[in-house]
């Protein structure tokens, strides 16, 4: 059963011209949240409310809604008040941090250490899999992943710490209420078990697109470190980065080929001081987590039995993927840059397929498979 005091914070969140500075005052002078929603009109304006707050709060729009007081009767469901214990420290010394955040699932979690895993919605899929693989991994060694549940490099993500048997965190731009995108809701709950949802918004404000900035403002509040995974100049991912710097947070880019434009965002970064990104480590090492660096130690040692593996290949199976690099290329490009035959080229690049080292691309093109970003 909800409580007063839990419903009293909900009306806050919608009370408009009510911001934080304002709502410290009142909550000095008259005690509580559910202090300033029972309080007369003229105690709310001795207490330094602002006019249209105090109008609202006067008016019957402020009665809690019927949606609300249902939203509220689950036990998974909590509004956590930037007064309450719960309340993310890292968040709190933000500088516009939300009044209160909607979470289902363990609230607990949101003081747990994190990383943000952000990127394009449109990545390749060698984005796709290095995001997964990052973010499986680290989620394995105790951080929690928190990213914003878009389609892309956010779903990845989420998949790869759940994977993990890890903990994870969805941000979302609208009502908690309102998962966005649709396509994405069987992921949303199996999120609520293994993390939470949380939102910074109103129950049942729609996902309009001025609402993206502050959700990716909370990702970066969030986090001691933001992890940027392919993301074009104009990518909102790149928002998230400058809110990370803006925190005085740590922020990390995979780097690209200099020919895709999913790159160009990590390269800007990278020039303005990100911290390139090639493995696991890299980010670990940076954030100074001493409780992961045995996990870490283990990871270097089943990188070099990889490379191992891969010295014994055929030396000519070899050369060609070695040629292949890490950029989608076809058969005609890997002729030029070897010197074999097509037909032979043809051969072991199917064999290398089928050992795993090499995987089909769209157009009639090969991308090597990135072993270990561990």
């Amino acid at each position: 059963m909800h409580t007063s005091e839990e419903s009293a914070w909900v009306t806050l969140t919608r009370t408009p011209g009510l911001d934080l500075a304002a709502l410290a005052r009142a909550l000095d002078t008259l005690g509580s949240a559910q202090g300033i929603t029972a309080a007369s009109d003229a105690s709310r304006e001795q207490a330094g409310m602002p006019p249209a707050a105090r109008e609202f709060l006067s008016s019957a729009a402020a009665a809690p809604l019927p949606k609300e007081r249902m939203w509220l009767e689950s036990p998974r469901h909590h509004v956590v008040p930037f007064t309450d214990p719960r309340y993310p420290g890292l968040l709190r010394r933000t500088e516009r941090h939300p009044i209160a955040l909607y979470v289902v699932g363990n609230a607990d979690a949101l003081n747990d250490p994190q990383l943000a895993i952000v990127g394009s919605r449109n990545p390749t899929p060698q984005g796709q899999d290095t995001a997964h693989e990052l973010a499986e991994y680290l989620a394995g060694r105790g951080l929690v992943i928190t990213s914003g549940l878009a389609v892309g490099i956010d779903s990845a993500a989420h998949r790869g710490a759940l994977m993990a048997q890890g903990t994870t965190l969805a941000v979302l731009g609208s009502g908690i209420d309102l998962v966005y995108p649709r396509v994405n809701r069987p992921l949303s709950e199996e999120i609520e078990q293994r993390g939470a949802l949380v939102s910074g918004f109103p129950l049942g404000t729609p996902p309009r697109p001025q609402n993206f900035p502050r959700r990716n403002s909370i990702i970066a509040g969030l986090s001691l470190g933001t992890l940027v995974v392919e993301a074009a100049r104009s990518s909102g991912s790149l928002i998230t980065a400058r809110q990370a710097v803006s925190c005085g947070r740590e922020v990390f880019a995979i780097p690209g080929s200099i020919y895709s434009p999913l790159s160009s965002g990590c390269h800007e970064l990278i020039r303005q001081g990100a911290k390139l990104t090639e493995t696991a480590h890299d980010i670990l090492s940076e954030l100074n987590f001493s409780a992961f660096f045995a996990g870490c130690s283990a990871a270097s040692e089943g990188h070099e039995r990889e490379v191992s593996r891969e010295t014994g290949m055929d030396k000519d199976h070899k050369i060609l993927l070695d040629a292949l690099g890490f950029d989608p290329a076809d058969l005609d490009v890997l002729v030029v840059r070897t010197g074999f035959k097509p037909e032979a080229v043809s051969s072991m690049m199917l064999i290398l397929e089928l050992e795993g080292h090499v995987q089909a691309a769209p157009g009639g093109r090969y991308s090597r498979v990135v072993r270990s970003r561990r």
